[in-house]
């Protein structure tokens, strides 16, 4: 089962549904793995299974799911060689008693469910183990009375811990140290019974200082009055953790010894839990059981899409028996693609063990293989045209296809030109007629639905509509071909008679009327009047505003044939496209006629020193020689 099949019927989706209603992990992760079977007899046995399940719920009986859990990682733990902690022992111990209740069930349903009642048969009791756990560990930790030496060790570890608090108060009372004392209470610090000293006191108290602030104005000493105490409640304690390993590691073993009787009852709890979860489905969604065959033959009887909710149009339908391919028309949006979708998820679900929302009477037919081509599956990466895209998938198709083998086609040959398309649908068709397998295919072409009038193993159905509303009433009809809807909605639509009775003679005989429309109805094009685009015709000194700059400049050099102005801003010479200058004023409205307007360009000190040189200034003069011996 290819995953662009799974993945266009929806199967994992319906497999979420039927996930929802597992009470662990465990029967989670098979119906994960689960695929359709198309073994006959595999496929008979889920739907049993799943029916034995859905007859033990409908009798009102609950199934004691009631502590259990996945513990596949604890075991996981356990096989590495890791002492198990007392919370993992106890989910041990509640999972072994969870399997030894439904083995006590299900035991109790030889009548109502034989094939599930056996199993239990398979599954071990471990009460002697539970047993063990149940009274060693109390509230996730060892409990004093799983020996006595512990129950000696904490009893010790209690009388020393009071003694120090009593003689700790006692420092704490004595008005000597009043002074010493932060805060009159007694801190656990790393295990140490520890009082809070003023840090500017400490060397002043005898004892050993365990902790300092974060501030450091307060150290957790440990008077030196209970050091020996102390050390002796460090030995119980050593004594104490050394004792509890020793009894989580007796009860680790005791389950290391059962690990592969374990793991079997893990195996068939994760079972029950699958089976139960699509007994629940089932029963929440009116399954039932279909009749399975291998040859072919699909029977559905008021069968409604399993992802569909509401007030849905059932499905009858029919194939294998009388005719092995079906061709579908009808209007866009009136069904047909459900159609299939229902045919192809229904299949699979009852391949995968889950009842199916039809009637009874309702026959499915297991296949090694089920293919569709639903949808447009253009690629981007390999920039497949749709059509392309459609015939590269049933070219695959047609090499797999056999004559154990369901395939289902929305719109085949659709795509590129109708008279190719048709003919080639018709061929691929035929092809996979004599292959042998079952086909149901959708079209709006013709020519495929006249094909399959004439074909003794091809059957006609259409999807119906409301001639009145317009409105598609998503039933099939088998045996009957679509109407001519567009004519029929067009009529509805006002269109001219006279229009589609042409139509309707082009459908027949394609003989066309070639006849040309009188020239004086004929518009035609007027000249086109072109406008002369205004440009400003920029002279040197004419001030503009750049856009770009949102500021100002002066002209130094005109327009040039890529309508560039060479413009003086900033101490520079820029050029701005006539489109980025607006202007400001013109030359002539901001100077006197005989204006120099190279001397706008130059800059003031330039312009000093050259007068400073014309009136013989002899400074002027040393500053140009100085600068040519520095060039120089």
């Amino acid at each position: 089962m290819n995953s662009y099949m799974l993945e266009k019927l929806q199967y994992n989706e319906l497999k979420d549904m039927v996930k929802a209603f597992c009470i662990s992990g465990l029967g989670k992760q098979l119906i994960d793995k689960l695929l359709p079977s198309g073994n006959l007899k595999v496929v008979k046995h889920r739907l049993s299974e799943t029916s034995e399940a859905r007859a033990i719920l409908d009798s009102g009986s609950v199934v004691p799911f009631t502590g259990i859990s996945n513990i596949e990682h604890i075991v996981s733990k356990l096989e590495k060689g890791i002492i198990l902690d007392p919370s993992e022992l106890l989910s041990i111990s509640d999972f072994l008693r969870g399997c030894r209740k439904i083995k006590q069930f299900m035991i109790q349903q030889d009548f109502t469910a034989p094939a599930l009642a056996s199993y239990a048969n398979s599954m071990s009791d471990f009460h002697s183990v539970e047993e063990e756990i149940n009274f060693s560990i109390k509230n996730n930790q060892v409990d004093s009375a799983a020996s006595n030496d512990l129950k000696r060790v904490r009893y010790h570890l209690k009388t020393t811990e009071e003694k120090i608090k009593e003689r700790l108060n006692q420092f704490l009372n004595s008005s000597a140290n009043r002074k010493f004392i932060q805060e009159f209470i007694i801190s656990q610090k790393d295990d140490r019974y520890t009082v809070p000293i003023k840090a500017s006191f400490k060397n002043q108290i005898q004892g050993t200082v365990v902790e300092v602030s974060s501030k450091g104005s307060t150290v957790f000493m440990e008077p030196s009055v209970v050091g020996k105490l102390s050390a002796e409640l460090a030995t119980l304690k050593s004594e104490e953790a050394i004792l509890e390993y020793q009894i989580l590691a007796t009860l680790t073993g005791y389950v290391l010894e059962n690990i592969q009787p374990i793991k079997v009852n893990i195996e068939l709890i994760a079972q029950y839990d699958m089976i139960f979860a699509k007994a629940k489905y089932s029963r929440a969604n009116g399954g039932i059981e279909p009749a399975i065959n291998d040859h072919g033959s699909i029977r559905l009887l008021n069968c409604k899409h399993p992802l569909l909710s509401g007030n849905v149009v059932p499905l009858h339908f029919e194939i294998g028996t009388d005719y092995r391919s079906l061709i579908i028309t009808g209007p866009n949006a009136g069904g047909k693609t459900i159609v299939l979708k229902t045919i192809g998820l229904v299949t699979l679900s009852a391949m995968s063990g889950f009842h199916i929302p039809a009637e009874r009477g309702t026959e499915i037919a297991v296949f090694d293989r089920i293919f569709v081509d639903i949808g447009d599956n253009q690629s981007l990466e390999n920039a497949l045209s749709t059509f392309s895209s459609h015939m590269k998938n049933l070219s695959e198709i047609l090499q797999s296809a056999n004559n154990n083998t369901l395939l289902l086609f929305d719109e085949i040959g659709s795509g590129t030109e109708p008279n190719e398309g048709a003919a080639i649908a018709i061929s691929l068709l035929e092809e996979f007629y004599l292959k042998g397998a079952i086909t149901v295919a959708t079209t709006h072409y013709g020519e495929i639905k006249r094909f399959s009038e004439l074909h003794v193993d091809f059957m006609n159905a259409a999807m119906q509509f409301d001639h009145e509303t317009l409105e598609p009433l998503y039933k099939l009809l088998i045996g009957e071909s679509g109407e001519s809807n567009a004519l029929w909605i067009s009529r509805k639509m006002k269109v001219p008679e006279h229009v589609l009775k042409r139509a309707e003679e082009y459908m027949t005989n394609k003989e066309y009327r070639l006849e040309r429309v009188n020239e004086s109805k004929i518009r035609k094009p007027k000249e086109e009047v072109h406008k002369k685009e205004h440009r400003i015709d920029y002279q040197k000194g004419d001030r503009v505003k750049l856009l770009d700059h949102n500021d100002f400049g002066i002209v130094y050099k005109e327009m040039d044939q890529y309508y560039n102005v060479t413009v003086f801003y900033k101490e520079q010479f820029i050029e701005v496209n006539e489109k980025r200058l607006a202007l400001e004023f013109k030359a002539e409205e901001l100077y006197p006629k005989d204006y120099d307007l190279e001397s706008l360009f130059v800059d003031y000190k330039i312009r000093k020193l050259n007068h400073d040189i014309e009136r013989g200034s002899k400074k002027a003069l040393r500053k140009i020689q100085k600068e040519i011996r520095k060039n120089k």
